[in-house]
């Protein structure tokens, strides 16, 4: 029954799109092609094998080899960074097979250009579907529940999954471009530069559409998106983790990782905590650490009842793109004058974020731009729309404790 409803709804959205929408929707497609085919063209031919190696080298001879500092082939090896670089490796205790492992999981770190253009041609079309595209033009709020149509997002994330996490493996992802930048501090990597470039890509692209790297492109995120959206466990996903509890978690960690990294606490530096737990491992098929098997088999299987539990409660970019959301040129925005307070946004978001908007949070909790609300209200009073034009009068709006007729309907309720 459901399938069927979906199907009814996608053909009345794409019977009640307009020639300006269709000619987006060719546009918009189109481009996202020529960018990703740029992106495959500037791709480097060369395989990331490991070159040959053997314990008779010295990290200083095989760091670059590998493109990696001394200090970040240490790590690797297990060794502190403050050890004999002109040594060879065997006399420090490194089997070839131990060599060899390092010299992979480095390498598979290591990535050409392509992915950062198959990201950005995702946020790009997410950007122009849930400004442009959404919602047929003209059509009235009794339409709503035409808009927005699922099969869209859900395509997107299949193929952000399929194409960003298995079809190119885990780097470059949004969590390691936060991670990077900080383990070159420490001397992890040869250039600051180079992976504050890669940081800034991302954010820039949380800046031009409220986190849509997170809710559209990331391919972990996606992934726990789509687990999270089976029908499922659907009495339990009504509760929600308090943001001020998880947002907490994700910074204590944070800043535990920090202490750890730059040798604040622990005798040495350069421990990255998030190596243990880093669950786009899954896209490379790299299980080596219990850590990170448990890390990835703990956050899907919670996935099913708990959104986006990987994002909300542990990834640092996450946590980063928290705050510079509050500059996202296009984001979810609410009407204060149209709102009637029946709490039909808040009934639909899978976290706080509606509920913190309504109550004029300036730092609301994360919103990964999902859709979901923006065909539940009744009175119109949601849309993704950029923030300069008209810009809405804000206004602090309590909800009600009541919720209304339609928020019940939802709910399932007479």
């Amino acid at each position: 029954m459901t399938d069927v409803y979906q199907k009814r709804t996608l053909r009345a959205y794409l019977q009640r799109l307009s020639k300006a929408q269709w000619a987006w929707l060719a546009g918009s497609v189109s481009l996202c092609i020529a960018v990703v085919a740029l992106g495959w063209f500037v791709e480097p031919t060369r395989g990331r094998t490991v070159p040959p190696l053997s314990t008779t080298m010295s990290i200083r001879d095989i760091a670059p080899k590998l493109g990696v500092t001394g200090k970040a082939l240490a790590r690797e090896l297990g060794l502190p960074l403050d050890v004999p670089k002109g040594k060879p490796v065997k006399e420090l205790g490194i089997s070839q097979h131990d060599l060899e492992h390092a010299a992979a999981h480095l390498l598979g770190h290591q990535s050409g250009p392509l992915k950062y253009y198959i990201f950005a041609a995702l946020v790009l079309w997410a950007l122009v579907f849930l400004t442009r595209l959404g919602r047929p033009d003209n059509s009235p709020p009794s339409e709503r529940r035409v808009w927005y149509p699922r099969a869209f997002y859900v395509a997107t994330l299949m193929l952000a999954v399929a194409m960003c996490g298995f079809a190119l493996g885990k780097s470059p992802n949004p969590m390691e471009g936060a991670v990077k930048v900080l383990k070159s501090m420490v001397g992890l990597y040869p250039s600051v530069w180079e992976k504050g470039i890669a940081l800034a890509f991302f954010l820039m692209l949380v800046i031009v559409g409220n986190k849509l790297i997170c809710g559209w492109a990331c391919p972990f995120g996606a992934l726990q998106e789509l687990l999270y959206s089976l029908p499922f466990f659907r009495r339990i996903k009504r509760r929600k983790v308090p943001f001020f509890l998880s947002n907490l978690i994700r910074g204590i960690l944070f800043v535990a990782m920090l202490s750890l990294l730059f040798g604040i606490v622990g005798e040495r530096k350069g421990f990255v905590v998030y190596h243990y737990i880093n669950p786009f491992n899954l896209f490379n098929f790299e299980f080596d650490q219990v850590s990170v098997a448990v890390t990835i088999f703990a956050a899907l299987a919670v996935a099913f009842v708990a959104y986006r539990p990987f994002c909300q409660f542990i990834c640092p970019f996450g946590l980063i793109s928290w705050f510079v959301e509050r500059l996202s040129l296009t984001r979810v925005q609410i009407d204060a004058d149209r709102c009637t307070h029946c709490g039909a946004c808040t009934h639909a978001c899978p976290l706080e974020a509606a509920e913190h908007k309504l109550a004029g949070r300036i730092f609301a909790a994360d919103c990964y731009s999902c859709a979901r609300c923006l065909n539940i209200c009744p009175e119109d009073a949601i849309a993704f729309r950029p923030v300069w034009p008209r810009a809405l009068k804000r206004r602090t709006i309590v909800p009600r404790v009541q919720k209304d007729h339609s928020v019940r309907q939802l709910e399932g309720k007479p």
